[in-house]
């Protein structure tokens, strides 16, 4: 395998972070430098806009860590929890390697039918999310009834209008098993006010308006971990804890 450019080492980095920037191509166009900016201003570092030192050194940091206070709330990530029994079409986690093969393969995009913009840059409208081609039809039903539960109004207020990630080869932030997201099974929406530690209800997405959401993917056998074990509550994904 040939050694990444620095400028191919900048996105697989941003995109390891939650930042993606579309294709790892060593080309710096807006994506990258949205992406680029996201983090910036995420770890609070100088908006530059560059790849300057502080950024570069940030950037380094494993993208699986977690925080000293995070450590505390968040169940062993690398830990299988007991299979509950329930029928579903989609894997338990540990097998999906299996059923869905090599990460970051065999990806479609699928269209949002509603207004969604990047999380990290509102700016910029994301009018496709990147997934795996065996939940693709799943989730464009699901994305769909939920345009007929909500007003605009309303998704809005809920924030998922906010799209923070689909496909992003990475390991599990506080483990070191691959992310669902690895294999683009997994969506996470306004991580912002969804962080990764908030549990009911200082998480935006647990709270009582949120149900008919969260109803419309179990109904097509996704799992939401703030749902079933509390914490991350932004997230969903095709395959069973």
């Amino acid at each position: 395998m040939s050694k990444l450019s620095f400028e191919e080492w900048l996105q697989s980095r941003l995109t390891a972070h939650g930042f993606a920037c579309g294709a790892i191509d060593g080309h710096i166009g807006p994506k990258t430098l949205h992406a680029l900016r996201g983090f910036q201003t995420a770890r609070g570092l100088a908006l530059s806009g560059k790849a300057d030192d502080a950024t570069v050194k940030a950037l380094r940091e494993s993208s699986s860590r977690v925080s000293f206070d995070e450590k505390g709330f968040i169940p062993d990530r690398d830990k299988d929890a007991p299979d509950n029994g329930r029928r579903s079409i989609w894997p338990r986690q540990k097998d999906v390697l299996s059923y869905y093969g090599t990460v970051g393969t065999s990806q479609t995009r699928v269209e949002v039918p509603w207004d969604m913009r990047l999380a990290w840059d509102t700016d910029v409208r994301a009018r496709t999310i990147t997934l795996h081609t065996k939940v693709a039809d799943s989730a464009e039903r699901v994305l769909h009834k939920v345009r007929g539960l909500y007003s605009d109004r309303e998704l809005k207020a809920l924030g998922l209008d906010l799209f923070g990630g689909s496909l992003n080869v990475r390991r599990m932030r506080g483990g070191s098993r691959y992310s669902m997201h690895s294999w683009g099974i997994a969506i996470d929406f306004d991580p912002i006010r969804n962080r990764l530690s908030w549990k009911r209800p200082r998480a935006r997405l647990s709270l009582d308006d949120a149900i008919g959401f969260w109803r419309a993917w179990e109904a097509e056998g996704w799992v939401s971990l703030g749902r079933e074990r509390n914490f991350d509550w932004m997230h969903v994904q095709a395959a069973r804890l």
